[in-house]
């Protein structure tokens, strides 16, 4: 999966899906300093994809100060070929008063065992 920079930061394109709902972003920010995965509430919940009733609501604290969130228990979080399934994503407001469409973290970096290669600007599968 390509990496594109956009304003300095990298960016990648993610596949999200829960049950029969698939929704594609193009825009997520690829950010090893986050520790969870999230994103916009209004797109998952625009595109069906919904927390369960007994999600947990926690509070994440980042460069953007604090923020209430909404854990989501998706089917799969796709970048390319590396893909998580069963994942806990974090659903929030989101305004960070720039375009994005939301946060690639550690969880699914480590989870993947995904390599960041800079240098040909790419994120993939390790290779055994």
């Amino acid at each position: 999966m390509k990496i594109v920079i956009r304003d300095g930061l990298p960016f990648v394109s993610v596949t999200i899906r829960q049950e029969n709902r698939v929704l594609t972003l193009e825009n997520v920010l690829l950010d090893t300093g986050s520790a969870g995965t999230v994103f916009p509430s209004d797109k998952l919940r625009n595109s069906g994809i919904a927390p369960q009733d007994t999600a947990l609501i926690r509070r994440i604290t980042g460069v953007g100060g604090d923020e209430f969130v909404v854990e989501t228990a998706v089917d799969s979080v796709a970048v390319g070929h590396l893909q998580v399934t069963n994942f806990i994503v974090e659903a929030g407001a989101m305004d960070y008063r720039f375009e994005i469409e939301g946060i690639l973290g550690f969880d699914f970096l480590q989870q993947t065992g995904a390599i960041i290669d800079l240098g040909k600007m790419e994120m993939r599968q390790p290779q055994n």
